[in-house]
Order: structure tokens, then sequence, then C-alpha cells
């Protein structure tokens, strides 16, 4: 049975997860953060380097960096990881294309940004199964959220990003680009309801309602009973109804124009212009 470690950022509300074999030590990363202060339009490496600390201090030998999704609300720390374990492969699911595409025209960025997911070492197809060193991961693809959203089953765990969250909180939003409650409906309710009861959910994100204390890990037949937004009951038209209804309620994530624009390229910044400045581009409405 893997160990799992999960870390968590309380300024964007994000689980980053170390999964990793005790016998032979092999290991993936799931969902790392970039620290990004958008006021000062700065980066740091606090919460990628305690993912660093935990892998360096247990000897892991770190095999790939998973992306569940272009990520609207952080920074992936993906390159960061990669830079200190370059052996490391950054991966996602193949309909990250899809994503590049769409942003691609919303950033009215150059020719030279390809949308074919060269960005990352690997894109992964719906259903593949591949190793990390002694670990078997399954891809799961689970969009609506985004076209591009994977969990990943590894033994009796799935990680689930941005698709299902605890019971208590619900599902991931579904208005951005090419985003889809119908679709969401059908990845959570006939995809991951779907494996088995007993099936321990790690969620990417924790909003701490009600004041709670951090929460990350639920099954999927507690998913199925208790989650406010979409229980196994729950019929296609009320989840697409009340998503669409919420959604239209929610303010855009503070962070969605430059995270996107970011995660889109696996994490790599910008390329320094002229004078040595990096710079990230927003669109004026």
């Amino acid at each position: 049975m893997a160990n799992i470690k999960e870390f968590f950022d309380p300024r964007t509300w994000t689980l980053t997860y170390v999964v990793w074999d005790p016998s032979t030590r092999d290991a993936v990363v799931i969902d790392p953060v970039l620290d990004y202060d958008q006021a000062a339009s700065k980066v740091w490496e606090e919460s990628a380097n305690e993912v660093i600390e935990y892998i360096r201090g247990n000897e892991l030998k770190l095999h790939y960096i998973l992306e569940t999704h272009a990520h609207a609300d952080h920074l992936s720390g993906s390159q960061v990881l990669k830079r200190i374990f370059p052996q490391a492969k950054v991966a996602i699911g193949e309909r990250i294309k899809e994503v590049q595409s769409v942003f691609k025209g919303v950033f009215n960025l150059p020719d030279q940004f390809p949308t074919d997911g060269s960005q990352f070492d690997e894109l992964f197809k719906d259903g593949q199964k591949f190793k990390a060193g002694s670990l078997t991961i399954e891809v799961l693809f689970t969009p609506g959220h985004t076209p591009a959203c994977s969990s990943y089953i590894i033994g009796n765990a799935v990680f689930t990003g941005d698709a299902l969250f605890m019971p208590d909180y619900g599902t991931g939003r579904c208005d951005f680009p090419a985003g889809s409650a119908e679709t969401l409906y059908a990845s959570v309710h006939d995809r991951l309801y779907s494996l088995p009861d007993t099936m321990k959910v790690y969620v990417g994100h924790d909003y701490l309602p009600n004041g709670r204390a951090l929460e990350f890990s639920s099954t999927i037949g507690e998913e199925k009973k208790k989650n406010v937004h979409l229980r196994a009951d729950t019929s296609r038209e009320e989840f697409v109804n009340f998503r669409k209804a919420r959604d239209k309620t929610l303010a855009a994530p503070k962070l969605l124009l430059p995270s996107v624009q970011i995660n889109i390229a696996a994490g790599h910044l910008p390329n320094p212009e002229d004078n040595g400045q990096r710079y990230i581009k927003i669109p004026i409405r």
C-alpha cells in the first residue's frame, strides 16, 4: 500500500500530494504549487520547497509530476520540482491541447506558442495505465470543470483534482471556457461513482466550509451518499440546473488569468524579454 502525504497551501486552498511506495521509495507528486503574490507579481518557492524537502528527507525516487488539469487558482510548481529532479516527467491528460487552443486565443499568444501539449513531457490517454517505478497508476478522464481534467487511481485511492471535493463542499465549478455541467455530471456520477465504495477520494482543494478544520479525504461511498451537490441519486437535470445557477453567482478566481497562462505551458514562466524581465499578459475587458 502506498504512503500518501498531503501538503496544504492556505493561500489558494490547494492540496498537493506525494504518493510513494515504502518498499521501493518510488514516488509521484500531484498538483504542486508555485507561490504567487498578484499585487506584487512576485513568485517564490516556499510551497514547492516543502515538497522537495519531504522527498529528499525520505530519500524518494520521483518519477512523475502529475497535473490533474490546468489550474485556474494557483500557479503550478511543476518546473520547480523538475529543476531539482530532472528525471521526473511533468504529465497531464492529452485534452490539455483543447485548453491550450482556447486560451491561446484568450491571451492572443504568439504563433510560437504550440497547442500540441509539447510543453509537457508526457500526455496521457483516457484509461491509460503507466508505471512510476513500482507504482501502477491509471488515468481516468473526468472533464467538466475543464475539458482536460484527469483523475489518477493509485491502489485504493483516486485523486480527483477539482472534479469532486469533500462531501460538504460538493463539486468543481463549470463556468470556465469549454467547461460543462453536463459533462461534469457524467464524470462524477457515471465514472467516479462507478468505482468501489471503499475507494479513498483525495481532493484537490478544501475551502474549510463553516470554519471546520482541514479535510482532504473521503470515500466514493461517502460521496455518493452525502455530497451536497451530487449524490448517487441526484438526477442529471437537477445537478445541471443547480450547477449553472450557482456558477452565475461565483466571482472569477483571484489568480485565474495568471494561473491559466502559466499552467497551459506546464508551469513554465514566460521567456524573459529584451530587458531581462518576464511578463504575464492580462486582457482588459
